[in-house]
């Protein structure tokens, strides 16, 4: 964990950040390091979008997948393209970028490597709320993805309240995090031996965190909700940035601090929680985007267009990878992404105990 004498060291100005003065005389600092991963990171993630969609057993290829995008395929290539395949990558795409913007935020306002909901139990609570709609109702699609919704929000929620004291920041927010995982794992576990065989396997397959299916139903909420969430976030990243400096400094800047933190608390909660909704519990992402994003950009703060976009390269990246390689098994892009994530988790555990920061 970063000291507020180390943050305020960090956040010395960029070598490669140039003043640009705006047509209203606003002056902005730009980083151009960080605007050139911006843009390989968006054209990775497009690339990887585009030979998703062709990749399955009517394989297409890259040229006509754009084509047909363009409105000029064939009806076959139209229906597989439009219908079928369309649908699970913009998914796929808007999970990555929801779990790397709230990652980015958790790690921001804990001012830990290990704040992200992996850890902190996020996903773990929406997996609570779809196996309780599952086990205890049966219910369809849309009642699981309900169901997730607020069991996220429910543990975000508890998080909060149980971390709250003198503002939620730093180790305290990651250890009460770890607690309410433990617990609310325990809860998942009781949920599974009280389910029946089909309930039961029914789950077990939505917890491994899958886009497969995925169609325009679970396109447009979390599109609504991205459209709302990552432009409030954006305009308080001057705040959030000022926060990683120390709360006396950040004082002294204006920045109301407590409002800072709830607000982009509850917009993280609330980008998890509808990915999880969208997917299942996709592990390590919200983990590791931020950290990969961090790494290329070399520049302090959250990084949060970075991360967002790292966040979204990766998930596309991860599925296509894990149909390339399996063909017609159908692995779950959690599956790979949660064993990309562990070993890099370890990494990272090592990385800081040898840092002394652990």
């Amino acid at each position: 964990m970063s000291t507020p004498q180390t943050s305020v060291k960090a956040h010395r100005p960029s070598r490669a950040g140039r003043a640009v003065r705006t047509p209203g005389g606003l002056s902005v600092r730009l980083d151009v390091r960080t605007l050139i991963v911006v843009v390989v990171l968006l054209v990775a993630a497009l690339g990887a979008s585009v030979l998703l969609i062709g990749t399955g057993d009517a394989g297409i290829p890259a040229v006509d997948v754009l084509r047909t995008l363009a409105g000029n395929g064939t009806p076959f290539q139209d229906f597989i393209v439009n219908e079928l395949r369309l649908p699970r990558a913009l998914v796929g795409l808007l999970v990555g970028a929801s779990l790397g913007l709230g990652g980015a935020l958790f790690q921001s306002v804990s001012r830990n490597p290990l704040g992200s909901p992996d850890v902190l139990g996020l996903s773990q609570g929406s997996t609570a709320g779809a196996l309780v709609v599952i086990v205890r109702t049966s219910g369809s699609a849309a009642e699981v993805t309900a169901g997730a919704l607020a069991g996220g929000l429910v543990t975000g929620l508890a998080l909060y309240l149980l971390a709250r004291k003198q503002g939620v920041h730093g180790y305290r927010l990651v250890l009460v995090g770890i607690g309410v995982s433990a617990v609310v794992t325990a809860v998942n576990g009781y949920l599974l031996t009280k389910a029946d065989l089909v309930d039961a396997a029914r789950a077990v397959v939505w917890m491994t965190g899958s886009l497969n299916g995925r169609d325009w139903s679970q396109v447009w909420p979390l599109l609504t909700l991205c459209a709302v969430l990552v432009p409030l976030v954006l305009a308080h990243a001057r705040g959030l940035r000022a926060t990683e400096m120390g709360d006396d400094v950040a004082y002294a800047l204006g920045v109301r601090v407590e409002r800072v933190r709830l607000l982009m608390t509850v917009s993280a909660v609330l980008l998890t929680a509808a990915a999880t909704a969208a997917a299942g519990p996709v592990g390590f992402v919200a983990l590791t985007a931020p950290q990969l994003a961090r790494r290329l950009t070399r520049s302090p703060g959250p990084n949060l267009v970075p991360s967002l976009c790292m966040g979204a390269a990766l998930l596309v990246t991860a599925d296509w990878a894990a149909q390339r390689a399996f063909g017609a098994d159908q692995l779950p892009v959690g599956v790979v992404t949660g064993v990309l994530g562990g070993v890099y988790l370890l990494w990272l555990l090592v990385t800081e105990r040898k840092a002394g920061r652990m």
